[in-house]
């Protein structure tokens, strides 16, 4: 048994272990992955024996980055996190790896990042590829995403109707994550997001708000969209090359400490 301390953030409500892993004392190497045990991150992100959060990340040096962020799901599956990394950055200013701007390795590539007015303004990867499935729509930001414009959000079941398209075969056998999205003023939509991995809705899911802009430029939306979640506001601005394509696409919003400690794993 082994002692680490660690870092609870959020980012608009979804909320992550943190473990400043320099040192490497955490149990985890890449180059063998599929022999870690993913019990130990499902096990410190359970809300009643555990920590409790949506994920947990791991913050590493690398030799040609400012750092290196390793990402997982609650379930110890692995993907990229927008507002993960949107708090990885926060972390990474406090521990002094990054003065207000970095650019960073996570599990999609290489991202930059830079904090102003206490905002974490995240540059996500291009988009090459919109699909319309069935009306609705289909983007991959880092991690894929459906996303279905509805009425009375407030009112939706999004667990039992998430759960439901996460699953579908069309979508086998990594699955989806699923957003519902309502319009709401001039310029600004509401999203709740069924996660795949949390396999629940979360308060806010950054990759998710990001695809669900990109999709609202069909309907005349204009860069920057502003993003209500159940966890805070967010902003993603873009630039629309042409219908299928989209740069300079930046996830913008707060991130913050919300205590630390430490704790034993097997």
């Amino acid at each position: 048994m082994a002692s680490i301390r660690f870092y609870k953030y959020q980012g608009t409500g979804n909320d992550f272990v943190m473990i400043d892993d320099r040192d490497r004392h955490f149990p985890y190497d890449a180059a063998r992955a599929e022999t870690f045990d993913t019990r130990i991150v499902s096990n410190l992100c359970d809300r009643k024996f555990g920590i409790g959060a949506d994920g947990l990340i791991l913050i590493r040096d690398h030799d040609h980055y400012d750092f290196e962020m390793i990402y997982f799901n609650a379930d110890g599956s692995q993907s990229l996190c927008g507002n993960g990394s949107r708090c990885a950055v926060h972390f990474a200013d406090y521990l002094g790896i990054i003065e207000k701007s970095t650019r960073f390795l996570a599990v999609d590539g290489a991202h930059e990042a830079f904090i102003e007015g206490g905002l974490i303004h995240l540059k996500m990867h291009d988009v090459s590829e919109v699909k319309k499935m069935n009306g609705h729509w289909y983007i991959d930001t880092g991690s894929p995403h459906y996303i279905k414009f509805i009425s009375n959000l407030d009112e939706f079941d999004v667990y039992k109707e998430g759960k439901a398209i996460r699953s579908e075969q069309q979508f086998a056998p990594e699955g989806t994550n699923v957003n519902f999205v309502e319009t709401c003023g001039s310029n600004e939509l509401f999203v709740r997001t069924f996660e795949r991995g949390v396999e629940d809705e979360t308060l806010s899911c950054g990759t998710g708000v990001t695809a669900v802009s990109l999709a609202a430029s069909y309907q005349n939306f204009a860069s920057p969209v502003k993003i209500k979640t159940r966890g805070g506001d967010l902003q993603v601005s873009f630039k629309k090359v042409n219908e299928q394509n989209f740069e300079d696409i930046y996830l913008i919003g707060p991130a913050g400490m919300v205590f630390e400690g430490v704790i034993n794993i097997l």
